[in-house]
């Protein structure tokens, strides 16, 4: 039996395309001490174990799901602030999937495997992005 694992799903905020995300992530703002992107958030993740059984964060441009990065590990981060925060650290790989449509939420969601997007084939990985609205909107028809 395969082992069973879980993703998240976060709004990229800030974002316009999966070229902006890589961008943000090649800074030394967005790595933590071992030089890997992590992205920090308020709180702490129930599932972690499943998380961290192969688990990947899926990445929502305009509302389309559109990449993810595996998950490494969880690390905990002390803000100026003296708050502990959750350090969600990933792959710097950045793997293109289809483009699902996803309505806006706050925070992460979690996303269960079956559910997940499929990767796009390495051929397809580096051909230049729809316009976002056109994404959803193919998504939306069934047509990735």
């Amino acid at each position: 039996m395969a082992a069973r694992h879980v993703n998240l799903v976060k709004l990229c905020v800030g974002a316009e395309a999966v070229e902006d995300l890589a961008r943000w992530q090649d800074s030394a703002r967005a790595k933590g001490p071992d030089g890997l992107p992590r992205h920090v958030t308020r709180m702490w993740p129930k599932r972690a174990d499943e998380l961290l059984n192969g688990g990947s964060l899926y990445w929502v441009f305009k509302g389309v799901i559109l990449a993810r990065q595996r998950i490494v590990r969880l690390d905990q981060v002390t803000g100026s602030d003296g708050i502990a925060r959750c350090g969600i650290v990933l792959d710097p790989a950045i793997m293109r999937t289809e483009a699902v449509p996803r309505r806006p939420f706050q925070g992460w969601r979690y996303l269960s495997a079956q559910d997940a997007p499929r990767d796009l084939p390495q051929g397809r990985q580096e051909e230049e992005e729809l316009p976002p609205a056109l994404m959803a909107a193919l998504a939306e028809i069934g047509v990735r």
